[in-house]
């Protein structure tokens, strides 16, 4: 059996998915208003002080916390099957067909969250493995649940679905530090494919 791990921002897409979702949710105007109170928090994360898992519980918490989750889960499912088509780099789904029509199992393990991303995974018989919002009584919380899945945690939550013995042959696809790990277990792995 072969198998076949693919990143999703930047990799199958051309834009990062969480950032035209959150433009899809809240608007552009308060969309650049988070941006600008943000900045300062993005500076810390790029010099590298703050770690890319707290990066991602501040954005989270700062457009998503409080809202409803059926809210939200309705939102999500009409970006994931309306809107993000338009990111989809055409080779990135041709290199997905390709894997399929040769019997492979394909799978996106993405720090995006799993809510905008299943629909679409669902509808182009992809597996999923991604980033999960923590709810409480109905309520997204702010926090993810579980950490971001990023970097060394790909590898963790991939190993906790597949037993990677199982599979003789393993492809990866990725396009940043985000995908380094994930990179390494394959056989066969690619940087940047589709760009």
């Amino acid at each position: 059996m072969k198998i076949a791990f693919f990143d999703f921002d930047g990799t199958i897409t051309r834009q990062d998915s969480t950032i035209e979702f959150i433009r899809y949710l809240v608007g552009d105007a308060k969309f650049i208003i988070g941006l600008l109170v943000l900045f300062p928090l993005m500076i810390l994360y790029k010099v590298k002080i703050i770690s890319n898992n707290e990066i991602k519980q501040i954005i989270v918490s700062y457009y998503f916390k409080g809202k409803g989750f059926e809210y939200f889960k309705n939102k999500a499912e009409y970006f994931s099957l309306h809107k993000l088509n338009s990111l989809i780099r055409k080779k990135a789904i041709e290199k997905i067909s390709w894997h399929k029509e040769k019997g492979h199992i394909v799978v996106v393990v993405s720090a995006s969250i799993d809510l905008w991303l299943r629909p679409w995974c669902q509808a182009n018989d992809i597996k999923l493995i991604s980033t999960m919002l923590e709810t409480d009584n109905k309520i997204i919380t702010g926090k993810t649940y579980k950490n971001n899945c990023y970097g060394p945690e790909k590898v963790k939550r991939i190993r906790e679905e597949y037993d990677l013995a199982d599979y003789n042959y393993i492809y990866a696809y990725g396009n940043s530090r985000g995908d380094y790990e994930m990179l390494d277990i394959a056989h066969e792995s690619h940087y940047k494919p589709f760009t």
